[in-house]
């Protein structure tokens, strides 16, 4: 290496270390004294190639904005058999501003690198630049490979998993074709990547039909393509064809492992189909491939959801038994199929048993247990919960607050909702759409409609996605007010946003209709549901004919009631209790005692709201009878 010496130009400016090479002194004079010649014209590639080696980046920084593409080549190919110092050279001379011929050449020479992280890196900023489309970025990796000699398709591989990485599986897949159109045979890791992309986007179509052109191009798939292409089944459902793909696989040669079961068996649980994957862990078990914790813990998973929670139990100790250990993953499930159940305590058991074996409750963990506090109004526990897992070290995420709202929401606590609103707001995390609904619904309750109305507007600008729930909490506030004008208002807002109603909408209005005694307009309502091909409910025909009943217009009611079972439903304790009232009101008390016998002799226990019809009936026939006795 040629001594340094320090140059110390005229004006005033800092020392820089640089080799001592008139060339390079040449440069660095022009570029400060003389913008208007191009300085590139005087710096040779050697200068660079020596600053580079000699790592004078702040010199190589200083000259970038006036080096041509042609110098920047020539140095990354000189500098070709030390990919490290290429990579530094192509930071420090600014990559966004290469054309995309010099790119290329930068990122033929980064792939001589052992680890791939940064040619994928460079190929991603060059993707996503836009500055070429893939074809021609293909083509200029292609010819910066034959400049530099390099035999393996390493840049082409590097290229498609660039894509998938993107999301842009598409370009990945038309680069795959012009690998296939050169001759070139991608590895199995970038078609595994391509098909698990497009399992991840639930493309399973597109995944079948490269996976026959790999077949037809002879590319033999491993343990992993095999994984991918029976997780596609099952995401397809044709679970028993997943099963019959482990044979197709064994005669290739390729044996399963635990996750070609693992992912079988998570599928039928997933569907609820449980024993289908105690027959699945049986195989696996007879082919010597042990379960592991996942196994259980997808059992375990679909015994939750079937509510089958003491065989979820037994099977969680048969894991440990065999000395499986559970993950927090596995407790959350057990403490999310207890908290679904109502029972706190065994929830809470669970919590103190991974507390005990060394595993950190999660925040998910927290979330699950201060929901079911608060779906028994159990506030302050709530609270002492959250106190606790901040004490832990962890932070409420967005469902976190989620819950806090919606559950002081519903235990009518709307300051304090509002408190958490405004807190997750100062913390960055975004409110959902359920955080501003669970505002709606508290803010309707109180009978604040018109804050409820400004918070709807404010939503509207900020522009999230309102969806039906949203309306609906909104219209059930202000039917409730009395404000059916308002309720219709929003009614048409729906249609114009594109959002349909359902049939809670339309049972909320028709419930506001008959609350004012305006039952024809409710029956018409009934009516303008069926159009829109929204089917009625319970609570549709049990709408009318307790509206028809209150009014004691019994003929209509009976008439609706007919109606109801023509469609397939049968009379609830609601439908009764309103028929009985209104015969009871009509001094039809005959009748409403037959009403009493049939419900009962259809399984359906009367209720206190049932007697005290009936008392209330007999009450105003001895009135009645009182009256004409004394005429």
């Amino acid at each position: 290496m040629k001594p340094y010496k320090i140059l110390k130009h005229q004006n005033p400016k800092p020392f820089i270390l640089i080799p001592h090479q008139r060339s390079l002194f040449s440069a660095l004079s022009s570029s400060t004294s003389d913008q208007s010649q191009s300085p590139s014209s005087e710096i040779s590639p050697d200068v660079l190639v020596e600053s580079a080696r000699s790592s004078q980046w702040h010199f190589i920084k200083h000259l970038s904005p006036n080096l041509d593409s042609s110098l920047i080549s020539t140095v990354l190919l000189n500098l070709h058999k030390t990919p490290e110092l290429a990579l530094q050279f192509t930071s420090h001379v600014e990559f966004h501003r290469l054309d995309i011929k010099t790119r290329c050449l930068a990122i033929a020479v980064a792939s001589r690198l052992p680890s791939p992280k940064p040619t994928l890196n460079l190929l991603k900023r060059t993707v996503s630049s836009d500055i070429a489309g893939v074809a021609v970025i293909f083509d200029e990796l292609a010819l910066a490979r034959e400049r530099l000699g390099i035999s393996t398709t390493i840049l082409f591989d590097l290229l498609i998993k660039a894509c998938c990485e993107m999301k842009r599986v598409d370009e990945g897949l038309e680069c795959f074709y012009m690998m296939k159109d050169k001759g070139f045979i991608p590895k199995i890791e970038t078609c595994n990547a391509l098909l698990s992309t497009f399992l991840k986007l639930n493309r399973t179509e597109s995944a079948w039909v490269l996976y026959a052109e790999m077949f037809k191009m002879r590319i033999k798939s491993s343990v992993y393509t095999f994984n991918i292409m029976i997780n596609v089944l099952c995401k397809e459902g044709k679970l028993k064809k997943a099963k019959d793909f482990i044979g197709f696989m064994e005669n290739l040669g390729v044996n399963p492992n635990v996750v070609t079961y693992n992912t079988i068996i998570h599928a039928y649980c997933s569907r609820g189909r449980v024993e289908g994957a105690r027959f699945v862990l049986n195989a696996m078990r007879s082919k010597g491939i042990q379960p592991d914790s996942y196994s259980y813990s997808s059992l375990i998973s679909g015994m939750c959801k079937d509510k089958r929670l003491e065989e979820a139990s037994e099977m969680f100790e048969k894991m440990k038994e065999m000395g499986l250990v559970p993950s927090a993953v596995t407790y959350n499930i057990l403490i999310d199929g207890y908290c679904n159940e109502g029972d706190l305590g065994k929830a809470f058991r669970y919590r103190d048993e991974m507390v005990e074996q060394g595993i950190s409750p999660t925040v998910s963990t927290y979330n699950m247990l201060v929901h079911a506090l608060f779906m028994e109004c159990k506030m302050d526990e709530a609270d002492d919960l959250v106190k606790e897992m901040e004490e832990k070290g962890l932070s409420p995420d967005q469902i976190t607050y989620s819950i806090l709202i919606n559950g002081y929401s519903r235990c009518g606590n709307v300051r304090k909702a509002f408190s958490f609103h405004d807190e997750m707001l100062t913390k960055g995390i975004q409110p959902t759409r359920i955080t501003y609904t669970s505002l709606i619904y508290a803010l309707s309750k109180r009978n604040r409609m018109t804050e409820a109305d400004n918070l709807f507007e404010k939503i509207m600008k900020k522009g999230v996605a309102v969806d039906v729930i949203m309306f609906n909490a909104l219209i059930d506030g202000h039917c409730a007010n009395g404000n059916m004008e308002r309720a219709f208002s929003l009614l048409k807002e729906m249609d114009k946003l594109n959002v349909p109603p359902d049939d809670v909408t339309y049972n909320t209005l028709m419930q506001g209709h008959c609350r004012e005694g305006r039952v024809e307009e409710a029956r018409e309502l009934l009516d303008e549901m069926k159009r829109r091909g929204i089917k009625p409910d319970h609570v549709s025909y049990n709408t009318l004919i307790s509206g028809y009943s209150r009014r004691g217009d019994m003929k209509d009611a009976l008439r609706v009631r007919d109606e109801m079972l023509s469609t397939g439903f049968n009379p609830t304790l609601l439908t009764y209790n309103a028929l009985i009232q209104g015969f009871c009101h009509n001094q039809e008390g005959d009748i409403a005692e037959e009403l009493l016998k049939e419900m009962i002799s259809k399984g359906i226990t009367p209720d206190d709201s049932t007697y005290l019809s009936l008392i209330d009936g007999m009450g105003n026939i001895d009135q009645s009878v009182e009256s004409c006795n004394s005429c």
